[in-house]
């Protein structure tokens, strides 16, 4: 029977990163540069761009000579184009629009904690003032003392003197 050897490494810890000959990259970084560049196609500015360029690569390959012309007249290379940057700008956007979801979890998250804890502290204020309610209610008012001195004079009056 062949001998084990003993395990140098423990359970209980993670193992040692490997070499590893994929390609890595920081998933943060390149979430931050789609949403670069998902808010850059949502402008103005870049439906101007992209109607300019296509404003002058339809005017130059139907009016240039025929020699300089690089897409003819159906525009075919102009199509593909168009279709390879709506295949990259779709992804993109869904990914930017991922990374806002998540964001927009987390503060939903908080408002909710905050929302909970600020109806706590308003039941207990809502106790406290009950609970102050009360004990105003068996303090003695200026009212109620005038009545109880005016009552005893009155007593008093009535009582005979003793001689």
């Amino acid at each position: 029977m062949p001998e084990r050897r003993p395990r140098t490494g423990r359970l209980d810890q993670p193992r040692d990163p490997r070499r590893s000959f994929t390609p890595s990259y920081d998933a943060e970084a390149f979430g931050r540069w789609t949403e670069r560049v998902a808010r850059f196609l949502g402008t103005g500015r870049y439906l101007i761009y992209q109607s300019a360029l296509i404003v002058v690569w339809v005017l130059w390959n139907v009016i240039a000579p025929k020699s300089a012309r690089f897409d003819p007249y159906p525009l075919q290379f102009l199509t593909l184009v168009l279709s390879l940057q709506a295949a990259y700008s779709a992804p993109l956007i869904l990914l930017a629009q991922n990374r806002q979801d998540d964001r927009d979890r987390v503060n939903l998250d908080a408002d909710r904690g905050a929302a909970a804890q600020n109806q706590s502290d308003v039941e207990y204020l809502a106790r406290e003032i009950a609970a102050i309610r009360m004990a105003l209610g068996e303090v003695a008012t200026r009212d109620f003392l005038r009545s109880e001195l005016n009552r005893f004079e009155g007593q008093r009056d009535r009582e005979p003197e003793p001689n």
